[in-house]
């Protein structure tokens, strides 16, 4: 990958390689999980450190499949199920795939079961050699291959089903070699029976990352499968091929999604909703019948019937209430909205509560970092600020003020209140400037 994150870490659609071929295991639901690492081994263990329920285990040398396969042999003394084995950097496999896999192997009592495909151009990838009842007589790796091997159109995905009790037995025997010099966890075949092979129906499930195209290729599988899967959902996406959405992003019946749109994270999209275009939502919820377009919403809740945009930017947590308008130009951090609250245009808001049915007048500034920490600003309901007015916090103001345009407010304001915070204006009658002695008559 020429880069200093392990392979396995980098993301894809939202989530690392290895958490996605964790979260593949959904219907498969093991009694344990064994997260076999090497290199960069204390920052894979940090970075998964949020998944309570997994066992590492330290592979010191890279050795091969196989030998990182043996290092468990401690891990598993008296196990008597089976141990499935996959791939950190095969990040496409479906749940329902590993559960055929799996139910595939205990219906046939195989000691070993292996996922395979059917490929038109297998160049890369290990060859499976099977009889006419699928099961495997020889598996050769890519650089073993004969001429006439390398014409075998199936091919190894490296995911494995074993009887451990069985591959126990054998992991002892492997040798290394071949021209890597590595213990190919591939030749247990020769020591176990029945081995049997099962075809994947998408071969693109199992493809492997190795450097940046092939990320950029496994994603653009993963977004047409989640597009294809929202729209059959009843969500209408305008020019599918410029939208991407995450698949943790859940969306509602009825959402349009417009073009050059992006979802990322943990978001949802309420029924209703028109999203884009040009617009970024990360980590939102967005409510019902809100329009988003040409925004950036991040970390933030927009309630029903909401208005935002366009270039409106909502970050750090804000909440925006039922019915609210947030227009063009308009920036708002961890700031909360009471319903049918607008702010228009132009204006920023930081650190603000705002009550319900206030409106903001365009350049309407809260002044809220001292240069040394925020300060929040509080407005109450159907309070009104004019155009290019500055809220200097620490500030209340109460409910039903009316702030002047182009004041400047320092001090707490109570209810039912008009604020005129500004220099008078003074007019001089006949007054021109002077000309300059240089200047020509």
């Amino acid at each position: 990958m020429r880069s200093h994150l392990p392979k396995v870490l980098h993301e894809l659609g939202g989530r690392s390689l290895v958490e996605r071929v964790l979260a593949s295991l959904i219907e498969v639901q093991p009694t344990r999980h064994l997260v076999i690492v090497g290199y960069e081994a204390d920052l894979v263990r940090q970075s998964l450190g949020h998944l309570a329920h997994l066992e590492f285990v330290d592979q010191v040398e890279q050795l091969g499949t196989g030998h990182a396969v043996q290092q468990v042999l401690p891990h598993l003394q008296g196990f008597e199920g089976d141990l499935l084995v996959l791939n950190g950097d095969v990040p496409l496999l479906r749940p329902r795939t590993l559960n055929q896999l799996l139910q595939t192997h205990r219906q046939a009592g195989n000691a070993a079961t292996i996922l395979t495909a059917q490929m038109s151009e297998p160049n890369g990838y290990g060859r499976v050699f099977c009889d006419s009842q699928n099961r495997v007589t020889q598996i050769v790796e890519d650089r073993d291959c004969t001429t006439a091997q390398q014409q075998n159109g199936r091919i190894n995905a490296g995911i494995y089903c074993f009887r451990w009790a069985d591959l126990a037995e054998v992991l002892p025997k492997l040798q290394s070699n071949n021209d890597q010099q590595e213990y190919y966890l591939t030749d247990v075949v020769n020591f176990l029976s029945p081995v049997m092979a099962v075809d994947v129906e998408d071969y693109q499930e199992i493809l492997g990352i190795n450097d940046r195209r092939q990320m950029a290729d496994a994603y653009g599988i993963l977004q047409t499968r989640v597009r294809n899967d929202w729209m059959a959902a009843g969500v209408t996406l305008l020019d599918p091929s410029s939208i991407t959405i995450d698949d943790t992003v859940e969306l509602e019946p009825d959402v349009v999604i417009e073009p050059q749109t992006h979802l990322r994270g943990k978001t949802i999209v309420r029924a209703g909703s028109r999203i884009g275009p040009g617009t970024l939502v990360e980590n939102s919820e967005i409510g019902e019948n809100v329009t988003v377009a040409f925004s950036v919403v991040t970390d933030s809740q927009v309630q029903a019937g909401a208005r935002v945009g366009p270039y409106a930017h909502l970050r750090g947590h804000v909440q925006v209430g039922h019915g609210c308008r947030v227009g063009n130009f308009v920036e708002l951090k961890n700031t909360t909205l009471g319903d049918r609250t607008n702010v228009a245009h132009l204006s920023y808001l930081g650190d603000a509560t705002l009550g319900t049915r206030v409106n903001v007048g365009a350049g309407t500034i809260t002044a809220n970092y001292d240069g040394v920490k925020k300060h929040p600003t509080v407005i109450g309901d159907r309070s009104k600020t004019g155009s290019n007015s500055v809220l200097v916090a620490p500030l209340t103001l109460g409910a039903d003020v009316t702030i002047a345009a182009g004041s400047t407010v320092t001090d707490n304001v109570p209810d039912d209140c008009l604020v005129i915070a500004r220099a008078r204006q003074i007019v001089k009658p006949g007054w021109r400037l002077s000309p300059h002695p240089d200047a020509p008559a």
